[in-house]
């Protein structure tokens, strides 16, 4: 008889151990970092990794035959692999590297739908998306008279499916949605929503960016056709990022960028360019960045996603039931499935006086509208605090949020 598998728990205390940022002071109190939707911290492994690329391998990719070139090479492909391996890719050659997920769907915006949109065609995307799947779709429309449309939400800040798969009339050449809203936390039903485009014969787009950091992501069980994710929201250095796109799009799409490296032959009676994904990656790219992003995908796969998935949930739930005491306090943002992002507002509290004082105690939460305006218009409101977590927060951590969060309020109300 088989022994039943033991699921893996997170040593959290030993884990943030492996952060050196979250043992400073702020302000002379105890950092308690809770704006990780904007970008989290970075164990002392891939600042090591970037700081060993610029101390023993720092060359150019793929110009040289000497040992440097080739180990720089080396790094940056090797991020591309364990890329495609991270999100399940069929292939490596399907993931373009990237500044990070507003260049990734830039280039699905230009390289992909510029071309094919006409006037009285239309994108459809939501309501909740961050401006990075909103304005480049506008600028591309307004350029082929196409326009986008957005798909409701609920007051609980859930998509309405049903209504969204309605608006994938014949006018939709593209549909887009992010897989987790930065601003709610919501889980949106990805693989529903491909499966409906398929039917129709719509691509859509993923914006992965708050996804990647809290979950276990398989592009090709999905099923959509571009997903685009964010280096520096999960753990690795800030300037990296990719798109992962379906081959027969890869092959179709014209380059976005020209420049050295994504050519083969450069005449002035034409170029010939280069395979992709490399022939949407000119010039030279953020190669040390790359190689702190490599570690960063090993760090994930040495604690295991379910275990740090397990223990978000959990501080998620804690969070939610201490927040719920506080008089006159308003969670945005109440989906059956969600990540651990709450965004609140205090009656007769501006968000921005909230966050100042919340900062004065240690605590970093970030407010404003969140790269959101129209999900803030949908409430109603110009700007909302926004706490943020990760696998390394603690419930102490969260208690401390809590008394900060009690103390400031007295001071304004």
């Amino acid at each position: 008889m088989n022994a039943q598998v033991q699921p893996q728990v997170l040593d959290v205390e030993r884990v943030r151990a492996d952060f050196p940022l979250l043992k400073r002071s702020v302000h002379g109190k105890p950092l308690v970092y809770f704006d990780n939707a904007n970008t989290s911290q970075k164990p002392s492994s891939v600042i090591e990794a970037v700081d060993r690329h610029y101390r023993e391998h720092n060359a150019n990719v793929a110009r040289a035959v000497h040992l440097l070139g080739e180990e720089a090479t080396a790094a940056y492909e090797g991020a591309r692999s364990d890329l495609a391996r991270f999100i399940n890719a069929g292939s490596a050659n399907d993931v373009v590297l990237t500044s990070g997920t507003t260049q990734s769907i830039n280039l699905v915006a230009y390289s992909y739908a510029l071309p094919r949109l006409k006037e009285g065609d239309s994108i459809l995307t939501t309501v909740m998306e961050h401006h990075a799947n909103i304005v480049p779709w506008q600028i591309v429309a307004a350029r082929s008279g196409a326009t986008v449309k957005a798909a409701p939400i609920d007051e609980r800040g859930e998509l309405i499916v049903e209504q969204f798969v309605a608006m994938l009339t014949p006018d939709v050449k593209l549909a887009c949605v992010t897989h987790v809203s930065n601003v709610l936390g919501t889980v949106n039903p990805v693989r529903e929503i491909a499966r409906e485009c398929r039917k129709r014969g719509i691509p859509l787009l993923v914006d992965g960016s708050q996804a990647v950091p809290h979950r276990a992501v398989d592009v090709q069980a999905l099923g959509c056709d571009f997903y685009a994710v964010t280096g520096h929201k999960m753990l690795g250095p800030t300037g990296t990022g990719a798109l992962w796109a379906r081959r027969e799009h890869l092959q179709t799409m014209p380059p976005f960028f020209g420049g050295g490296e994504m050519i083969r032959e450069v005449r002035f009676d034409g170029t010939t360019f280069a395979e992709p994904p490399h022939k949407f990656e000119a010039g030279t790219p953020n190669i040390a960045g790359f190689a702190g992003l490599t570690e960063a995908i090993r760090y994930y796969g040495r604690l295991g996603a379910d275990a740090m998935h397990a223990w978000e949930q959990e501080l998620l739930a804690y969070a939610n039931e201490h927040l719920a005491e506080i008089p006159g306090l308003r969670i945005f943002g109440q989906a059956k499935e969600k990540e651990p992002v709450i965004s609140f507002l205090l009656e007769g509290a501006q968000a921005t006086d909230l966050a100042t004082l919340l900062d004065l105690e240690g605590v970093a939460v970030r407010s404003g509208h969140h790269c959101a305006h129209p999900l803030m218009q949908f409430f109603g409101v110009p700007a909302t605090l926004r706490a943020s977590l990760a696998f390394y927060n603690t419930k102490a951590e969260v208690d401390a949020f809590i008394a900060a969060l009690l103390k400031v309020r007295k001071l304004l109300l």
